[in-house]
């Protein structure tokens, strides 16, 4: 046997590689590319070709970007030499064999730039890990730092071609047992067993790009304004007219709100507190100063009493949570021509108000005629039973099932929180400040000029607070800030605020619904007894008097909330009214200001007006509205009961009802020792609408009641049914076609591989969520009085952060015309089809499932079609409601 010696080296790296030797026909990158495309070409997937070379997927679709990055930068090389030598683009072409327009786009500057973000990306990695010994670069990361999947994982892919090294470690979870796996890169020469030992050093990557790769920035401290290039405008100086809203010198980089032309801001101040608010350009500034902050406090209030403190966490600043509330930083570039952190940290900008829900509360519709709830019920309802029908009409069982499920929970939580449909054109909007703009008079581009509008801020006491206006667009002034086309912006004078519940400018928002001869939404008079009522006047207590906590406010106001709304309900007069919204704007100033609730309850006889309409002195809410989304506590269970078949003997878990359609549940029996030493039986958190088998039983019997108690009856029977069509579905189910299998092979491997990526996220998610609530955990440690509100802020805060720091975030497959196809002649099995199902976007999905007619909506969307345009909603609302052009739209109302 004759010995030779092989020198090989590792994949484009040094030496020559196995793919790259001997006979091998695709040894440079160019005639690798054309290798891998001429496969495919021939039918073979990524997973096939793959497999010939003896690399996974992953590997493939790296080196074959490597090679692309590669032969694009060796192509840009030589064409920029032969532009430096004085020849023509079309020459270049020639020389290189290509077409003119290819030279002209490969010596395009920013094509230019396109191709080194993967290099970019290496560098920013490489930088992180001189800082950091190992790096988790999880599923996720890429979207944390502002790139695709692709890019970042070929950017891996050329580290590991360097000696960087990639491990997979096993972490366990706390709590659950359970093993969360972390991918991660560390330096040349590092061990599996090394990063294992020091599994704790595992660090996050928080650089971002801003420009697609082609640079990165991590994640800086919030920079602050000196205070020198502040002013304040005091009560005194007309700032109550402008509560709220700061006011930016125009062209100034570092607080410039790039293109928006209005957004709700915080801006740090010497480095302790911050100004948080409304911020919109001015031109009348004051030399030397660049930020005006508009405030209804008085000039004898300490400057540093007028803005508010960052936020302490163990004595310090909180450095992840200065503002108490999450915010996107912006960057600019500075007069030296480098990229610098803006003072500017936005929480919403102009656009994003416009996309919040259209929805109308039960809180807005029960202070209204009960025709009108009723009509906008109905309309809920009849969007509902469409959606249903629309489902029930899909061909594909498992879908079917699986739309189902999901539909079936959606009506059970309609049936607690009561939303009706939006009126026509109705909209969230932020309000602004315009002091000289008549009372009676709003700037609202999105509406008709002369038109009659209304605006309702939640919450709201009754119909006394709702301002009905004038819309007028020609107002010089609020058209030089808001422009034309202002998408979610509206200006008011600030005495209309004042009606608004007492709204300021620092973001609140308003619904402005068209009100037609004011016959729609019914507006009156502002109440007497309210009149110049000023709670902080009244009730003031000393400093000596014990503080009221936060808990103790929002337990106080949500006693007075259902008050009021149980109170409206049931026919109190006015006089009633303006004492519980006195009593309501004491409470909900008490913590702040420091006043005095229980007294303002006596003065204001809270416990006669409890006793006349909940029943009791320490009753709460008594109506349908108020009780439905309020907290019930059955004995804990799960989901779900054991049913033994009677002939094979063998057990199985029954989730629903087949006669009825409701859930079924396992009481556990747990039990626990409270701090008495008094054994009790646990129990889980949910709804009295929820558990209520019957909404009736829940109302007191007022006309307004019946209304919503009948809807959510229709609602419940509606998802029973829905549960009942979802085990029929479940029984259609087929097993797959192996003929179809072997036809579409190709889509069927592309699939999994989509999934894979998305299943990789899971682990993630759960560690996340581990480490979410231990940040949560110590903060309410270091602020056990924090209130519900600031905990929700708080909970929400740490998840997005750990979701960030880990990579942890939704990986959606997309599923293509082709994939669905295959879907459909049955190629894929039933579980792997549920997997995609839970890992896909439903909507795409039920498009793909769902027959169109020649305009291109569905029959059930036609029909919902002709609802709407019935019940007076414009075309635009209809198409943009159903998803679909105004064409189509059209061509039914024609």
């Amino acid at each position: 046997m004759t010995e030779f010696l092989k020198h090989e080296g590792t994949k484009r790296h040094s030496g020559r590689y196995p793919w790259g030797s001997g006979d091998t026909p695709y040894q440079s990158d160019k005639n690798f590319i054309a290798y891998v495309n001429d496969l495919k070409r021939k039918g073979l997937s990524d997973k096939m070709i793959a497999d010939g070379i003896g690399w996974k997927v992953n590997e493939l679709r790296a080196n074959k970007s490597i090679a692309t990055n590669s032969v694009r930068k060796e192509d840009l090389a030589t064409a920029s030499k032969l532009k430096a030598k004085g020849y023509s683009d079309t020459a270049i072409g020639l020389k290189m064999g290509k077409n003119e327009s290819s030279i002209r786009s490969l010596l395009n500057a920013e094509t230019k730039a396109r191709k080194e973000v993967t290099e970019a990306t290496a560098n920013m990695l490489k930088e992180n890990l001189e800082r950091k010994q190992y790096l988790d670069i999880g599923a996720g990361v890429e979207r944390h730092i502002g790139l695709n999947r692709t890019k970042f994982r070929t950017a891996v892919a050329m580290l590991e071609e360097e000696g960087y090294t990639t491990h997979y470690i096993p972490v366990t979870q706390l709590g659950t047992g359970k093993v969360t796996t972390l991918f991660v890169l560390a330096k040349p020469g590092t061990t599996w067993s090394e990063v294992s030992k020091n599994r704790a050093e595992i660090k996050q990557i928080k650089d971002y790009t801003e420009d697609g790769g082609r640079s990165f920035l991590g994640l800086e401290p919030i920079r602050s304004i000196d205070s020198k290039r502040l002013t304040i405008n005091y009560a005194e100086d007309g700032g109550t007219k402008k509560d709220g809203v700061i006011e930016l010198r125009r062209g100034v980089d570092d607080i410039s709100l790039g293109r928006a032309r209005y957004a709700q801001v915080r801006i740090g101040v010497d480095d302790k507190h911050f100004l948080k608010g409304m911020a919109v350009y001015a031109d009348d500034l004051p030399p030397g100063i660049d930020i005006r902050f508009n405030t209804n406090k008085s000039k004898t209030t300490p400057f540093d009493k007028v803005l508010k403190p960052m936020k302490e966490l163990d004595g310090d600043i909180d450095s992840d949570n200065p503002f108490g509330s999450t915010v996107k930083q912006r960057h600019y570039i500075d007069k030296d021509g480098n990229k610098a952190l803006s003072a500017i940290n936005m929480v919403y900008e102009e656009g994003n108000w416009k996309e919040w829900s259209r929805s109308l509360s039960s809180q807005v519709l029960s202070k209204q005629h009960p025709s009108l709830a009723k009509k906008q019920l109905d309309l809920a309802f009849d969007i509902k039973k469409a959606e249903y029908d629309e489902i029930m009409a899909l061909d594909n069982p498992v879908v079917k099932k699986k739309l189902l499920d999901t539909f079936a929970d959606d009506c059970d939580s309609a049936a607690v929180h009561l939303k009706a449909a939006a009126l026509p054109r109705q909209g969230s909007h932020v309000i602004l400040p315009f002091p000289n703009m008549k009372e009676n008079e709003i700037y609202a581009p999105n509406y008709r000029d002369g038109e009659t509008v209304v605006l309702i801020r939640y919450p709201h006491g009754g119909t006394f607070e709702i301002p009905q206006l004038t819309v007028n667009n020609n107002y010089a002034p609020a058209k030089k800030i808001l422009g034309n086309q202002s998408p979610d912006a509206v200006g008011i004078n600030h005495k209309v605020a004042e009606r608004l519940s007492g709204a300021d400018f620092d973001g609140d928002t308003v619904l402005v619904i068209p009100n037609p001869d004011g016959k729609v939404i019914k507006s009156t008079a502002p109440l007497k007894g309210l009149i110049d009522f000023d709670p902080k006047a009244l009730y003031k207590l000393p400093d000596s008097a014990p503080r009221v906590k936060v808990t103790t406010k929002n337990a106080e106001m949500g006693k007075v909330s259902n008050l009021i709304a149980d109170m409206s309900m049931k026919g109190a007069n006015d006089g009633e009214i303006a004492r519980a919204v006195k009593h309501s704007m004491v409470v909900i100033d008490s913590e702040k200001h420091h006043l005095d609730y229980k007294q303002s309850a006596i003065d204001n006889d809270i416990a006669g007006l409890k006793t006349k309409y909940q029943g009791g002195a320490r009753k709460g809410a008594s109506t349908v509205i108020s009780r439905a989304s309020s907290d019930a506590r059955p004995l804990a269970r799960k989901d779900g009961v054991e049913v033994v078949n009677p002939e094979t003997g063998k057990v199985k878990r029954v989730y629903v009802d087949p006669e009825t359609g409701k859930k079924l549940y396992t009481y556990t029996g747990e039990s626990y020792v409270n701090i008495k030493g008094k054994t009790v039986m646990r129990t889980t958190k949910s709804t009295k609408m929820y558990e209520a088998d019957d909404a009736f039983s829940l109302s007191s019997g007022t006309t307004m009641e019946t209304v919503y108690a009948t809807h959510a009856n229709k609602l419940k029977a509606l998802g029973n049914e829905t549960r009942k069509s979802a085990i029929a579905a479940a029984s259609s189910f087929t097993k797959s076609d192996p003929n179809a299998k072997k036809e579409y092979a190709k889509e069927v491997a592309s699939l999994k591989a989509k999934l894979n990526i998305a299943l990789l996220n899971a682990p993630l998610e759960r560690q996340a969520q581990l480490l979410a609530n231990a940040v949560v955990a110590s903060r309410k440690a270091a602020n056990p009085d924090m209130d519900a509100d600031d905990l929700k802020k708080v909970k929400g805060q740490a998840l997005a952060e750990q979701r960030a720091r880990i990579g942890a975030g939704k990986e959606r497959v997309p599923v293509t015309p082709e994939e669905w196809n295959a879907i459909q002649k049955g190629a894929i099995s039933t579980n792997l089809l549920k997997s995609i199902l839970d890992n896909t976007d439903l909507d795409v999905i039920k498009q793909y499932a769902t027959p169109r007619v020649s305009n291109g909506l569905t029959p059930v969307q036609s029909t919902r079609a002709r609802n709407m345009l019935a019940n007076g909603y414009s075309q635009a609302d209809i198409a943009e409601f159903l998803g679909v052009s105004t064409n189509s739209i059209n061509s039914i109302a024609n």
